[in-house]
């Protein structure tokens, strides 16, 4: 058995893991990560139907351990790691987007067989934080990437343009995509146009015209763009965004956000996607609070609507 793996997924759904097991095999044999990492079964592709279902869970350690009106929702890390296995567990989910200390928990789960892993690679912009826009590379290196056999990377790149932060996330983030094009790994770059609010917050402007400028500005990044995907939030407004994703030629994939805890929110946002993955560039979803913590609280039923949206679009296309 895996270290820290327990009865995996119950008649009830429920996946149980035994943190103990896990913090055990960290204390006494922390080699056994790069171990389990070097026996991954992987994939010989991203996806063979060209469409993805990713996972995201690589919100806490930017400090966003927020869903909804649950300030501390993300906070237990064995609640956290069960919603993730049980996620993974689910047919069509083809991967998981993570840090390395959740993608180290799932490698010594044995979660991460035949699955695409994407590593996150800047979380030094911190919820909250006055340099929440200087968004440093503090995550998974490139080579890290490629030692661990991981399938791709994923970078956040937001943008104010009355922030001088933004400047120095915009060029590490190109430095980021050059290596990762040099070991022919794809990178998923997530841009935002933001600004701050009179109270000092980070909004992201979802309106069709920033959505549009912040995939022309992401698309042009580095010396080339041969293995560089976009991640795209849906806009305000969602019969934009066939005019906006006219803007590249770059495949795309949909992202989540945070929709609260309504469920009305939740089934709304799901038509968004349906609509979305119907575009020739959108080539699926990497979605994570609103699939491991749905406002119904059913992981499952969330997930598998999720995959069937994916596969709908691939009969579409």
């Amino acid at each position: 058995m895996t270290a820290g793996q327990g009865d995996g997924v119950g008649g009830d759904g429920h996946v149980r893991v035994d943190v103990p097991a896990l913090v055990h095999t960290r204390t006494h044999h922390p080699e056994a990560i790069a171990e389990a990492a070097a026996c991954r079964v992987r994939r010989p592709r991203l996806s063979a139907s060209g469409q993805l279902m990713i996972v995201a869970a690589d919100h806490p350690a930017r400090g966003a351990l927020g869903v909804g009106d649950r300030g501390l929702a993300m906070a237990s890390r064995a609640d956290l790691l069960e919603r993730l296995c049980l996620a993974l567990s689910r047919p069509g989910v083809d991967g998981v987007l993570a840090t390395a200390d959740i993608l180290d928990d799932l490698l010594l789960l044995g979660a991460l067989d035949h699955k695409v892993v994407m590593g996150s690679m800047n979380r030094g912009g911190l919820q909250g934080a006055s340099f929440e826009l200087d968004d440093r590379f503090t995550g998974h290196r490139p080579e890290d990437i490629q030692h661990r056999r991981f399938d791709a990377g994923k970078l956040l790149l937001r943008i104010d343009y009355d922030d001088p932060g933004s400047l120095a996330t915009l060029e590490s983030a190109a430095r980021a995509i050059d290596d990762m094009a040099a070991r022919r790994l794809p990178v998923f770059v997530e841009p935002f146009i933001c600004e701050r609010t009179p109270e000092g917050r980070l909004r992201s402007d979802l309106s069709a015209a920033a959505v549009t400028r912040s995939l022309a500005i992401a698309s042009g990044l580095g010396g080339s763009s041969a293995y560089t995907w976009l991640k795209v939030p849906v806009t305000e407004n969602p019969d934009d965004m066939a005019r906006v994703m006219e803007a590249s030629t770059l495949p795309a994939v949909l992202l989540g956000g945070d929709i609260g805890d309504d469920p009305e929110g939740q089934a709304m946002a799901f038509e968004k996607w349906r609509d979305a993955l119907r575009l020739p560039t959108v080539r699926g979803l990497v979605v994570g609070r609103s699939l491991l913590y749905p406002a119904d609280g059913d992981v499952t039923a969330a997930v598998d609507f999720a995959v069937e949206l994916v596969d709908t679009a691939v009969e579409v296309l």
